[in-house]
């Protein structure tokens, strides 16, 4: 049988989580059974608990959400129902109305859904689905909480001849209102309404002369309120059909009531059924907000928490965009006691609580923040010793609270208890106290429980490493800043750093020094041994952390250098298919080319035509033939790589004609023309001779012809040799 004290729960702020679930139900009975959610006693009960959570869970993100199970609390309705020959009033009748059908389509959804919800729906299993209760409310009374007109054959004669009166009630007033206000007997308001009835506002020197009953004045007299003589016959008829009315209406609800009261324990069913459903929600709600999910429950005895938050943590860091440090942790029949040891802020605690606070959650029904591939085993205890535990009601230390404690520890463990200690053996004397933290140590492991201890005590760290089913942890530190880096590290002690943390706070080296003088020269080297272990430890963690990074950077380079050569390779074969046909065109232009020559010089005409209808056979001979959509996927191809070698041909082009453009415009100096010197035109080809010049006008000699040109479109071949 699974029993959690009272304690644990507030050693481990379980409350806090309470609340916060409690906040996302929607009704006020689901809020109150959220606060009151305890550990399961039953092992059957508790997983089905845990499934249906998870099931509202995976609501979230398919299209089959689950529909509304909001509700008002009937709870007074259904203990006045309870009582003989009591009746409730309409608007009551129509909340039971409104929670039974809420409750009738959600059990009708979830029958329609049980693939997506078996455990939810097991739950709807309970309780009975009737229409009978919607059924005889909406016949008498309408969505508005009204008794409807036909709920009777009586108060329909009732309200029929109401109405008639009511009509000749406002007829009479109309014509009495007409009659004086003619007479000038009325004030400018002319009416108003006293005791529910519509009077004449007369004005108070002509109240005689006006035929009614006086109903009252105004605050300064001058207005005083009549209903007319007319109306009143017809107001008093009214009263008549109002308390005929009352009288109908209170045996028609009497009679409903007795109709309904043999619902009384399904209405207490349909209420507790989306209650619960409700609380499923909530739980649910606080799970998305945690990042919550179901891990593997195992028979076999073992802890296993990967990447687990602490969840109050885990959502006051979100509040202030701090970031939260994950802890793995495994306990196991061969590794069943973890000792984690190290300096104060270091999340000693906050580790030794989240893995508390998890199983508690676990264990009371709610999902947890753990990597899914987390598991862990039911345990029947959960004991803790957690923070300051001075009792002042009790005129109790620290240590006397703390052994009484450990008294019931020892009255309750066995090998299905997980106990969890922070700062074990703290309170007394270091040596005793430590020596007793010992024994209390060795007797829990012998029982085979499993357990979390923080401690500085050097005895505890060298019994965790001396015992063959338990291990050292601690927290990694930064070697250099001596700042926490919320990481547990397993198989090694943590040093207290107890000198260098006081060196770092601006203690003097001497005094430091002095100190460890006073102590024994074998507990500061074990100390300073196991610091410089963790320092090493934080240097090892970093470099491998380095190499995790350089190694994934290499990774993704080698997967981009694979992509690109993949794409090179498909271009070259691309280019090559576009180069052997292209030397195809240029082979069928040449021989096209020697046919019309040969035709060229003998003119005969049959002879050009059998040579190219030979031509064009051999090139057939070599073709395919293709369907019509490889011919499609070929044309795709070309087109493709056609406009590839365009787009490369214009960009060679445009770096041609940019580079000539700058050639051009260096400017060079013109060398000077003589007569004599051979020239050639700027943009010409041919040379000459320059046989005269006049006025900016140049004779130049081909040999075959001359002619006049601009002298600066010239420029110079040779200059002539000087003899």
């Amino acid at each position: 049988m699974i029993t959690i004290t009272d304690k644990t729960l507030k050693d481990l702020e379980f409350n806090t989580i309470l609340e916060t679930v409690a906040s996302s139900c929607t009704t006020e009975n689901g809020k109150e059974k959220a606060m009151n959610i305890a550990p399961f006693k039953n092992d059957t009960e508790l997983m089905l608990a845990l499934k249906q959570t998870s099931e509202y869970v995976s609501s979230f993100d398919n299209n089959n959400a689950l529909p509304n199970h909001g509700f008002e609390s009937i709870t007074n309705e259904i203990k006045f129902l309870s009582i003989e020959d009591s009746y409730l009033e309409a608007p009551a009748f129509r909340k039971i109305s409104n929670i039974s059908d809420t409750a009738n389509t959600l059990i009708k959804f979830l029958e329609k859904f049980e693939e997506y919800y078996p455990s939810l729906y097991k739950r709807a299993l309970d309780v009975e689905y009737t229409k009978e209760i919607v059924k005889s409310i909406d016949k008498v009374i309408d969505k508005y909480g009204e008794i409807k007109d036909n709920a009777s054959p009586e108060l329909e004669v009732i309200r029929k001849e109401m109405n008639v009166v009511k009509t000749k009630i406002n007829q009479s007033f109309a014509m009495a209102l007409s009659q004086y206000n003619g007479l000038g007997y009325l004030d400018d308001i002319k009416e108003s309404v006293v005791e529910n009835r519509r009077v004449l506002a007369v004005l108070a020197m002509y109240r005689r002369k006006v035929k009614g009953t006086i109903m009252g004045s105004s605050k300064t007299g001058s207005i005083t309120y009549i209903e007319p003589e007319a109306t009143l016959r017809y107001s008093r008829e009214l009263n008549n059909y109002e308390y005929e009315e009352k009288e109908e209406i209170k045996r028609i609800l009497k009679q409903l009531s007795d109709i309904i009261r043999p619902f009384v324990p399904l209405l207490q069913e349909y209420q507790e059924f989306l209650t619960d459903i409700d609380v499923v929600s909530g739980k649910a709600k606080y799970a998305r907000r945690i990042n919550g999910l179901l891990p593997k429950i195992t028979s076999e005895k073992r802890i296993f928490f990967r990447e687990a938050f602490h969840p109050i943590l885990y959502l006051n860091n979100k509040l202030k965009k701090k970031e939260t440090y994950p802890q793995t942790i495994e306990l196991t029949p061969d590794n069943r006691i973890i000792v984690i040891s190290g300096p104060n802020a270091g999340g000693k605690s906050i580790t030794l609580k989240t893995i508390g606070l998890l199983q508690l959650m676990l264990q009371c029904g709610l999902l947890i923040p753990v990597h899914e591939r987390s598991e862990t085993f039911l345990f029947d205890r959960i004991l803790t010793d957690i923070g300051d535990n001075q009792s002042i009601e009790n005129h109790l230390s620290t240590y006397s609270y703390r052994l009484k404690n450990m008294n019931y520890f020892l009255r309750k463990c066995n090998d299905k208890t997980l106990f969890l200690i922070d700062e074990f053996g703290t309170g007394s004397d270091p040596e005793l106290g430590g020596a007793l933290a010992e024994t209390f140590l060795e007797e829990f492991y012998n029982r085979e429980a499993f357990g979390i201890i923080t401690t500085h005590y050097t005895n505890l760290k060298m019994l965790a490493n001396e015992l063959p089913f338990a291990t050292n942890a601690n927290m990694l530190f930064d070697e250099k800043s001596l700042e926490p880096m919320y990481k547990l590290i397993l198989g090694q002690a943590g040093s207290s750093f107890t000198f260098e943390v006081a060196q770092k706070n601006g203690i003097p080296f001497g005094l430091i020094n002095r100190a460890k003088k006073k102590i024994e020269k074998g507990k500061v080297r074990f100390d300073k041994t196991i610091a410089n272990l963790q320092k090493e430890r934080s240097k090892l963690e970093k470099t491998s952390q380095t190499l995790k990074e350089e190694e994934g950077k290499a990774r993704e380079e080698s997967k981009k250098m694979e992509s690109i050569n993949s794409k090179i390779q498909q271009k070259l074969e691309s280019y090559q298919e576009l180069y052997d046909s292209n030397q195809r065109l240029i082979y069928m232009g040449q021989k096209l080319d020697d046919i019309s020559e040969k035709y060229f010089n003998n003119k005969n005409k049959k002879e050009l035509i059998g040579e190219f209808l030979r031509m064009v056979e051999i090139e057939n001979s070599k073709r395919k033939k293709l369907t019509t959509k490889e011919k499609k996927a070929k044309e795709v191809v070309q087109k493709k790589v056609v406009a590839e070698v365009k787009e490369k041909v214009e960009e060679i082009r445009k770096e041609k004609k940019e580079k000539k453009i700058k050639e051009q415009s260096v400017v060079k100096p013109k060398a000077i023309i003589r007569i004599g010197d051979r020239v050639r035109m700027i943009d010409g080809k041919a040379v000459g001779t320059l046989d005269s010049i006049e006025k900016n006008k140049a004779t130049v000699n081909y040999g075959i012809f001359t002619s006049k040109v601009d002298l600066d479109s010239l420029e110079l071949v040779e200059a002539i040799k000087k003899k």
